[in-house]
């Protein structure tokens, strides 16, 4: 191994970069090149074709099999002259992945030839079994159909010579086995209750979008490196190593001159990013070493979500090419800053309103209170919900990690937006205003824009934080797929303004005015929310203290925080809401609890592995050339050995002793994985998991890096963090 650490090493010192020339020196000459978006719709369908989809992406009506065949003809002869010769239609299964089956776009004929040819029952809908895919019980093997169904509010695209059709995955019964089906569900839900609100504002709003601009952070690890650590390759992340004496701590890394060979990389993804209509904005050096991050302009939220997904699954491959390999691990690295995927999301109106964003009169800015306010008593609500669409077992070692947020959910407004709301909590009572007071009233709330032109506030230790126009969803993990987290958070608001708006129309009914009914109803959910609201370090040990007493919740064992999707609560939201079934509902936490075993197993696999075939092997190697010296100074000083030799002999028993405890280590987690693998019940596994054998992992790896700092560099037998974090 040790031969293999330092050939990695040499193959890095010897890397050259990759240039690569992008199609075209303008960017707008390529963009969108591979992606049969409303323009190529326009050119490639007949009249009414095109509208047919266009209703179909703005209405959502259902396609008619007959125009689908015209669709598809137009999209085949598209794809064809782009290079393609197979299509798939593109999955997000609950692996967290993306999946594709690729069919060629032939048939066979009579006298013994080929035609090329696409239907519309291809396009429309598919069996791709996928039998394999979890389920959580929802299909058993001898069940396998699974079924694709084309979404024609995410357009088709090309990668390679492959035509890619984004549809949802259902069952053969119906029931979800994607992630894309809830998304879909909760944005129409979530248009449906926004407008509804924004009526009461503005009766031009016929429909509402939920927004998402997503930052994916990312570490780049030359892949020789990556090879010689197989815990890398196998768990993405590193099990095992001692900190580098220089790793972030000096902040030079961050926002600093981009490596010539990541730069390299980085202008061949955008270049496949921007062929694929991804608008990829934004690059630059993250705090730690060898990482980086990445963000598109905002998108709606069903398209920034397949972006993300297409995006990750292209950051792998081009990484290939440039003798990387990326990393989206949540922790990769144990001391360091790890991944994390902001959620930046929002809602608009179809008459080009932000509703988080203030606006030119007290009217609008009364909306934007409205939502505000919504949106803040939403994740009191649902604290448990939303920490739970963001709990994973890789995501477990970021969160409270001095670096992203802990498991406790609070709101950061500003100063100036919370002052906003305090003031509206004092002056609006029960009782009927003044025609003084709501003058008064709603002359503050017209100078909110004034008060926020210059607030550049902003709190980045918030788990969800208000940034001038949109809220941060901070706390979602690098390699989370973002459909969750945005199910769960337009799920809550939906169900919030629903509520809002039955809680006014009540007032209404009763004979109050509209715009104070909206005033009183608004301080019932600030007084009601106001625990949820924190200004301050959310990664302080006072906080923690302070949301105790506030009575806020902190979940940090993973297990216990994904049963939060089964409470009572979460239940009666996602079923009023018709996101979930029950069944849906259970089967995906099934896959959770499953998943967060699986991880946890393969860890406690693979550090099994390394420490006896590789750690001790080596440690004793190094210890028996200890012994060797040792003896060597007793045969030609005698007795005075032992002072000459005394440092020597205390490293030998050191070295020892961490070898023992890394066996008894290992033995003892093997045996407590024997005792978990026998249980039935999926909750109980993954708890057993959690408590029992993932801490194994901690004391094991203490002794590992211990011996790290004894033994001798020379036959140590995998790249250090020194190594890894300083070799693009």
């Amino acid at each position: 191994m040790a031969v293999i650490r330092f050939k990695a090493l040499e193959k890095v010192f010897n890397r050259v970069p990759n240039h690569v020339t992008p199609p075209s020196d303008k960017t707008s000459d390529y963009y969108a090149i591979n992606v049969f978006d409303k323009v190529k719709m326009q050119k490639y369908l007949s009249k009414d074709a095109f509208n047919h989809v266009m209703d179909a992406m703005d209405k959502g009506t259902p396609i008619d099999r007959k125009k689908a065949d015209s669709v598809a003809t137009g999209m085949k002869s598209w794809a064809i002259e782009r290079g393609a010769t197979h299509y798939t239609h593109w999955f997000q299964p609950l692996t967290g992945g993306t999946a594709e089956k690729h069919d060629a776009f032939i048939e066979t004929t009579p006298n013994g030839g080929v035609v090329e040819i696409f239907a519309g029952d291809a396009l429309a809908q598919q069996e791709p079994d996928a039998s394999s895919f979890p389920s959580g019980g929802i299909r058993n093997t001898f069940e396998a159909r699974g079924y694709t169904a084309w979404d024609p509010t995410s357009p088709a695209f090309i990668i390679d010579n492959t035509f890619c059709i984004p549809t949802v995955f259902i069952s053969y019964t119906g029931e979800a086995l994607d992630h894309k089906t809830p998304l879909l569900k909760v944005l129409n839900v979530i248009d449906k209750a926004a407008t509804d609100v924004c009526q009461m504002f503005d009766k031009n709003v016929t429909k509402v979008n939920a927004n998402l601009g997503w930052e994916q952070e990312y570490f780049l690890i030359d892949e020789a490196l990556y090879y010689a650590r197989p815990d890398l390759a196998l768990t993405g992340r590193t099990l095992m190593g001692h900190a580098s004496a220089k790793d972030q701590q000096l902040d030079d890394h961050y926002f600093g001159s981009i490596p010539e060979r990541v730069t390299a990389f980085m202008h061949d993804l955008e270049s496949e990013a921007y062929k694929l209509g991804i608008p990829v904005m934004t690059r630059h050096n993250e705090v730690a070493p060898n990482q980086y991050e990445l963000a598109p302009v905002f998108e709606e939220c069903n398209l920034a979500v397949d972006h993300n997904a297409l995006l990750m699954d292209l950051m792998k491959k081009v990484s290939r090419h440039h003798g990387f390999r990326v990393l989206f691990h949540e922790k990769p690295f144990k001391g360091i800053n790890g991944t994390g995927k902001h959620n930046n999301w929002s809602l608009s109106t179809d008459t080009g309103v932000i509703l988080h964003k203030p606006g030119k009169n007290p009217k609008s800015n009364l909306q934007f209170i409205t939502h505000v306010v919504n949106t803040v008593k939403a994740v009191y609500d649902h604290q448990d919900l939303l920490r739970a669409s963001i709990s994973t077992a890789t995501n477990a070692h970021r969160l409270g990690a001095n670096e992203a947020p802990p498991a406790i959910l609070s709101c950061f407004l500003g100063t100036e937006v919370s002052a906003m709301l305090d003031q509206l909590e004092e002056q609006v009572t029960n009782k009927k205003m003044t025609p003084d007071e709501k003058t008064a009233l709603k002359l503050d709330i017209g100078k909110i824009p004034e008060i926020l032109l210059d607030n550049t506030d902003r709190n980045r230790t918030s788990p969800f934080a208000f940034t001038g126009n949109r809220f941060e969803f901070r706390a979602v993990g690098g390699s989370t797929n973002p459909a969750m987290p945005m199910t769960v958070l337009n799920a809550a608001v939906a169900g919030q303004l629903i509520e809002f708006k039955k809680d006014v129309d009540a007032l209404i009914e009763s004979g109050v005015k509209k715009d104070e009914a909206i005033f009183q109803v608004l301080r019932e959910y600030i007084i009601a929310s106001k625990a949820i609201r924190f200004e301050g370090d959310n990664y302080s040990e006072d906080w923690v203290k302070e949301a105790e007493k506030r009575g806020l919740t902190n979940v940090t064992d993973v297990p216990e925080a994904l049963g939060a999707y089964l409470s009572d609560k979460s239940k009666k939201l996602f079923f009023d809401l018709g996101i979930f079934t029950e069944a849906e509902l259970e089967g995906r936490v099934e896959v959770l609890f499953e998943e967060y075993m699986m991880k946890i197993q393969i860890e406690a696999r693979v550090l099994g592995d390394l420490s006896l075939n590789h750690i001790v092997p080596t440690a004793v190697k190094y210890q028996n050339r200890l012994m060797e010296n040792v003896l060597g100074l007793k045969e030609i000083y005698g007795e005075e050995f032992k002072t000459l030799a005394g440092n020597r002999i205390e490293l030998i028993r050191e070295i020892s002793d961490h070898v023992t405890a890394i066996k008894q280590g290992v033995n003892e987690m093997v045996e407590a994985r024997k005792v978990a693998n026998k249980l039935d019940d999926g909750k109980e596994k993954a708890r057993q998991y959690s408590k029992v054998i993932a801490p194994f992992l901690d004391t094991i790896r203490i002794h590992i890096d211990k011996l790290e700092l004894i033994v001798d560099d020379e036959i140590w037998p995998l790249p250090k963090y020194r190594e890894l974090l300083f070799s693009s």
